[in-house]
């Protein structure tokens, strides 16, 4: 198949063109930005927050709820790199040209990029590793798919892909996350179960803190009740 958007009335070309013209009017230094941002700070970003997501769990968590998390979070990078793999054979049968190839007037901000442009390997991983976090951990999970947002958008900003490119790579890192994930967790959780019961490696799956007072029914700071004194004692003190 030739392209999927080669026509310049196309909503698809419009929008490339109306997220691509920032780059025209933008300051030198905020293009520069955006390449680095584009091409490797948000996947640099999405790496740091499963590295959070996966020191908060193991310290916070119990026993359960920690493997159920980190085997959660193993999940994240083996769905994104899944995704990449299936994508192989779909941009291989779709043969979509970069958007530069088509059309004129384009500002580039990254040289290199000759292989096709459907879909998008940095928003499907993106994604992937955002849906996939977001099963182990909601809120870590929100922030990841957050960068996935932006990661979607440089890339359009940086005129190397067409929007549906980036959607495309959305919806396929999203499929391959969920899709496989029953099964993924099914398989991983019982391995990340052993690994937290290893005296050597338990530590990647829980905290070895000392459980604290509160955690085995006692208020933290609040002593123990003493047992009041009975007529014994007071005989004694009247003694």
């Amino acid at each position: 198949m030739a392209g999927l958007a080669l026509d310049g009335s196309n909503p698809d070309v419009s929008l490339l063109y109306d997220i691509n013209g920032l780059a025209k009017s933008a300051p030198t230094w905020f293009d520069r930005v955006m390449e680095f941002v584009g091409e490797y700070g948000i996947m640099l970003g999405m790496v740091l927050v499963v590295l959070w997501c996966w020191w908060s769990v193991r310290r916070r968590g119990t026993a359960e709820d920690s493997v159920t998390a980190v085997a959660g979070i193993v999940w994240a990078p083996l769905a994104a790199g899944i995704a990449l793999l299936v994508n192989i054979p779909i941009r291989g049968f779709v043969e979509r040209p970069r958007p530069f190839r088509d059309h004129q007037g384009l500002d580039v901000l990254v040289s290199g990029k000759n292989d096709f442009s459907f879909v998008s390997d940095h928003a499907t991983m993106a994604m992937a590793l955002g849906v996939g976090l977001f099963v182990a951990n909601r809120k870590f999970g929100l922030a990841a798919i957050a960068l996935a947002l932006v990661e979607g958008f440089c890339r359009i900003y940086m005129g190397v892909h067409y929007p549906t490119d980036v959607i495309g790579g959305f919806a396929l890192g999203t499929a391959a996350a969920l899709l496989l994930a029953p099964l993924a967790m099914a398989l991983l959780t019982p391995v990340v179960a052993a690994v937290s019961r290893s005296e050597r490696v338990g530590w990647l799956v829980r905290s070895r803190r000392p459980v604290p007072a509160a955690a085995e029914g006692r208020p933290l700071g609040i002593p123990e009740p003493r047992p009041r004194s009975g007529s014994g004692g007071e005989k004694d003190l009247a003694a």
